[in-house]
C-alpha cells in the first residue's frame, strides 16, 4: 500500500520554530496586506495577522508513503489561537496524523498540531489540517467524519473583495512554502494546471484579512479561530470575494472568484 497507515496516532518529534518581526511583515505582504494595513506591514506598533498562526504551528511533515507529490493538494485548514501572536516569538510544536480516509478517487490524510511557547510551555496555537492525495483511494477504508455545515439562507452581512497580484505566489513562497506547484510551470503541468497556482494558505490568509477587518474591527486579539475547506484552485492575479454571515452562533464564510467559483467552502470563524 502506498500510504503508511502505521503513522496514525503516533506523535512526531517536537519541532522548535522562531520568527522575527521581518517574518511576520513579509507574511502580511504575502497575503496581500499593503499600505492601508501598516500595523501589519511595518514595524511601527506592529501586530500580527491571526492566520500567521498556521505557519507558526507547522512542523516538518513526515513521509506519508510512496506517491507523486504533484498529486497532493491542501484540502482543509483550521486553527485556534489561545493568545495573540507577538511580532517576534517562538513555539515548540508536536503533531500527529489523526486519520487516513478513503475518498475513492484519493485519500484524505488529517493531522493535528499543538504549539506551545518556548519559554513558558503555555499553549499558543492548536491547529488541524488535511491533504488530499489523488489516486491513493480505493483501499477499503472509512470515508471519514461528515461536517454539518450549511450556507445561511439569506444575504451575507459582509462581502469583501481583494485582488491578488500576478506575483502573489512568488511573494508568499518567501514565507517558507517553496512547493514548485506555485512557481514552476513544468511542475504545475504535471499536476494538471496550465500555470502555477496560488498557495491554498495564501488564499486562506487573504480570507483571514477580510474576516479580521469586516468582523473583528481589525483587532487580532478578537480573532480566536478559523477553519475552511479548499474547494478549487486560485491563480495569481485573480480577485477573491469573501461572503460573511454573522449570527449568535458565530461566523460562517465562503470565498469565491469573480466567476462565482467557490475556492474556500464550509468556513467558520470565532471572533469575540
Amino acid at each position: 500500500m502506498a500510504l503508511d497507515h502505521s503513522l496514525i496516532g503516533v506523535e512526531g518529534a517536537a519541532y522548535e520554530r522562531t520568527w522575527t518581526a521581518k517574518d511576520t511583515m513579509l507574511y502580511a505582504l504575502g497575503v496581500g496586506a499593503g499600505a492601508s494595513e501598516l500595523e501589519f506591514t511595518t514595524e511601527k506598533d506592529q501586530r500580527v495577522l491571526p492566520t500567521f498562526a498556521v505557519l507558526a504551528a507547522q512542523a516538518p511533515g513526515r513521509r506519508l508513503g510512496d506517491f507523486d507529490p504533484a498529486l497532493l493538494v491542501h484540502a482543509e485548514q483550521g486553527f485556534e489561537l489561545h493568545r495573540e501572536l507577538p511580532a517576534a516569538g517562538g513555539v515548540r510544536t508536536t503533531s500527529r496524523v489523526t486519520g487516513i480516509y478513503d475518498k475513492g478517487s484519493g485519500a484524505l490524510v488529517t493531522t493535528e498540531a499543538r504549539a506551545v511557547d518556548l519559554a513558558s510551555d503555555e499553549l499558543v496555537i492548536s491547529s488541524r489540517s488535511s491533504v488530499f492525495i489523488r489516486g491513493e483511494g480505493g483501499f477499503g477504508g472509512e470515508r471519514g467524519p461528515r461536517d454539518e455545515w450549511a450556507l445561511p439562507d439569506r444575504a451575507p452581512d459582509h462581502k469583501v473583495t481583494y485582488s491578488t497580484l500576478p506575483e502573489q505566489a512568488l511573494i508568499y513562497r518567501l514565507s517558507g512554502d517553496y512547493n514548485p506547484l506555485h512557481s514552476d510551470p513544468a511542475f504545475a503541468a504535471r499536476a494538471g494546471f496550465d500555470r502555477p497556482i496560488l498557495h491554498g494558505l495564501c488564499t486562506y490568509g487573504v480570507t483571514g484579512r477580510a474576516l479580521l477587518h469586516a468582523v473583528a474591527g481589525s483587532d487580532p486579539a478578537r480573532f480566536k479561530a478559523m477553519s475552511g475547506r479548499f474547494s478549487s484552485p486560485v491563480f495569481p492575479g485573480e480577485s477573491l470575494t469573501v461572503s460573511i454571515w454573522v449570527d449568535g452562533t458565530g461566523v460562517v464564510f465562503r470565498t469565491a472568484k469573480d466567476d462565482g467559483t467557490v475556492v474556500i467552502d464550509r468556513g467558520r470563524a470565532t471572533i469575540t
